[in-house]
């Protein structure tokens, strides 16, 4: 598991989350710190006070050593290690999503991962990476259900499968929310419940609600009482557009919970047991 760190209070929440999950989840945790300043070509000594690139580097390994320390004392039986990369933050994250089981990220920061959710990082995370991406946002009720949504496309079973290994590593209900037009509710039901046999089997309660009206508006109010709302990487009808569309923007930016994508070329998260 992948969790980057610049120092802010956004990012050492993340850090925290991604020791508690990869406990959860029976991973590694590697913390990645995006050191920009040499892509940037900044010379020595040209900063205020002199600090240079000797000062710049300097503080990323204190930003590092901080996390690890963080990630440590959250997850004491977790395996942690702490790196700084050269590169910016978007193709180092993206790297790094290449070995990784999950890559957890906060939903602003500074430096390198200043405004995440609306910029160039998330975008090329969610678009690009390699493994699903949990992006922190909202308020943390782990009490409650993780939500997906589902449409019966090609990617939605993978994004239905993320939610269940979630689900199940956190003791957690799932919820399967699909939207369909009022006079289809039990024929949609019947075409969830053949698509998700055998989730039952996993031993975690599966609840399959049909709702109807704007996808959009569905997964946010069903943010409001999940633990998390895990989103595919394309659908179609209610959910279509889910990755680049209008449906995951306004999840990304409006859910009162965290938020996990499951990029279009990601690797399935296993769990470790």
């Amino acid at each position: 598991m992948v969790v980057g760190a610049d120092g802010s209070d956004c990012a050492l929440r993340a850090v925290e989350t991604a020791a508690a999950e990869a406990r959860a989840l029976g991973c590694r945790l590697e913390i990645v710190h995006a050191f920009v300043w040499p892509e940037l070509r900044v010379p020595e000594g040209s900063l205020v006070g002199g600090s240079g690139g000797a000062g710049l580097r300097h503080e990323a390994d204190r930003i590092v050593a901080e996390a690890v320390e963080l990630a440590r004392r959250a997850a004491p039986d977790v395996a942690v290690a702490g790196r700084v990369v050269t590169g910016a933050p978007a193709p180092v994250l993206l790297r790094a999503s290449v070995d990784a089981a999950l890559v957890v990220v906060g939903d602003r920061g500074l430096g390198g991962f200043t405004g995440l959710l609306v910029g160039s990082v998330a975008v090329a995370l969610v678009t690009h990476g390699r493994s699903p991406v949990l992006v922190l946002r909202g308020r943390t009720a782990p009490a409650g259900p993780v939500v997906v949504g589902f449409d019966g496309s090609d990617g939605a079973l993978p994004a239905a499968e993320l939610a269940l290994v979630y689900a199940a590593a956190h003791g957690s209900t799932l919820r399967v929310v699909t939207v369909a037009p009022s006079d289809d509710g039990p024929a949609e039901l019947d075409r969830v419940d053949g698509a998700l046999r055998g989730f039952d089997a996993h031993g975690v309660t599966v609840e399959r609600v049909v709702q109807h009206g704007d996808a959009r508006q569905t997964l946010i109010a069903e943010s409001r009482s999940a633990s998390l709302v895990v989103v595919g990487s394309r659908g179609r009808g209610g959910f279509a557009g889910l990755l680049l569309g209008s449906v995951s923007q306004a999840v990304l930016h409006h859910a009162d919970c965290p938020v996990a994508v499951l990029p279009r070329d990601a690797g399935r998260l296993q769990l470790v047991r």
